[in-house]
């Protein structure tokens, strides 16, 4: 049996370090003593929403980036030092198929971090592709073979575990659940209060992230519609696979309590929680979303902030719906959101100006992500 202090991880592949859950897995590893060698060739450099890559140069810098990245990630691998096991992080379906059989010739495991199901994704949840398409079917088989390929799966929440098993024909042993995790440094708050450096003298509610269909961001402008008074602003940042639904929306019917600014940097975004009164997490109404916790949610709960997101079995998981600076609403309601929203405004800025969300801030800190996955490897190697 390898001891946690001297467990030795290969962390290897394509994986994004422009994700959050990468980058504090990689930090958390470190921070419970495990040597971690990182084996890594980037391919997703610039490409924010993967579901939204178009174009033929696009395309064909990835194809070119995949065809130099793993015969050099092969190459690197076998010059690693001894080591007790590989980890591949999110985006590793293709990764572990790759790796596979070279792991097997060191007689190491590999551990996949799926993170997201490509084919729940693409087909269910952004529904680019119908069930019935070959190419969903191509995606499927891919997928279940790169989970029959790795030693053990790990994905964010027990709703989701429970998706792989259901949907894939997973050994419930070989699956696992680990947190997403925080980024502490970009989104601690301040300790004396949630009020940020811009706030203005409107009651402000915030919405950030890609605008993907699990955000549920029509029900926050039918929402807002029905909240709309000189007294508030909403503010929305972010672009994506709906955009142009978006602006549609907006174009016909403007709401004038909404502020859309198409994006900030990952680093400014704590300026804009602080600066709001209430931060809005998703409303979406897919299977997807009532399994997920994105990462917005560990941002806004360690910056301390109000959440004020859908009702689901995996933020269950994690927070009480009534806990304070907790607020839950059904999926996909406007009505119910926006009664929630005017209850908040009425409540006033002076009694939600206090710092929540104390009692998970360790649990979600990188070190805590880090010791649930060092066990999840250390059980890989046996």
């Amino acid at each position: 049996m390898v001891r946690r202090s001297n467990i030795k991880v290969v962390f290897w592949g394509t994986y994004d370090t422009g994700k959050p859950r990468n980058r504090i897995f990689l930090r958390g590893l470190k921070e419970n003593s495990v040597t971690v060698f990182e084996c890594h060739r980037s391919v997703w450099g610039g490409i924010e929403d993967k579901s939204q890559i178009s174009g033929v140069l696009t395309y064909l810098r990835l194809v070119v980036s995949w065809i130099f990245a793993y015969p050099l990630l092969i190459y690197k691998y076998f010059r690693q030092p001894a080591h007790d096991v590989v980890f591949i992080g999110y985006l590793g379906q293709f990764d572990v198929l790759i790796l596979w059989f070279f792991a097997k010739l060191r007689g190491k495991p590999i551990v996949l971090d799926v993170f997201i199901s490509l084919y729940d994704s693409i087909v269910y949840d952004r529904g680019l592709i119908r069930p019935y398409n070959p190419i969903a079917w191509l995606i499927y088989a891919l997928e279940w073979l790169s989970f029959k390929a790795a030693d053990m799966v790990l994905i964010d929440t027990d709703s989701h575990r429970e998706y792989l098993v259901k949907t894939f024909g997973l050994d419930p042993e070989k699956t696992g659940k680990v947190l997403v995790g925080v980024e502490p440094e970009y989104f601690s708050g301040s300790e004396g209060g949630g009020v940020g450096p811009d706030q203005s003298d409107k009651f402000t509610f915030l919405f950030y992230g890609q605008f993907i269909p699990l955000h549920g961001i029509p029900t926050i402008i039918e929402a807002a519609r029905l909240v709309e008074r000189d007294s508030v602003e909403i503010v929305l940042i972010g672009r994506g696979q709906e955009g142009d639904l978006i602006r549609k929306m907006l174009d016909e019917t403007p709401v004038n309590c909404i502020r859309w600014i198409p994006w900030v940097e990952y680093t400014a975004l704590t300026r804009y929680i602080q600066s709001s009164d209430v931060c809005l997490g998703i409303f979406g109404d897919s299977a997807k979303a009532g399994r997920v916790i994105p990462n917005k949610v560990y941002q806004i709960l360690n910056s301390g902030k109000p959440l004020l997101t859908r009702n689901s079995s995996a933020i269950r998981e994690l927070l009480i719906a009534d806990q304070p600076g907790v607020y839950l609403v059904p999926p996909a309601d406007p009505k119910m959101l926006a009664a929630k929203m005017v209850e908040l405004i009425e409540l006033g800025r002076d009694q939600l100006n206090i710092r929540y969300h104390t009692e998970v801030r360790e649990q979600i800190a990188p070190k805590s992500i880090g010791r649930e996955l060092t066990e999840y490897l250390r059980k890989a190697v046996g």
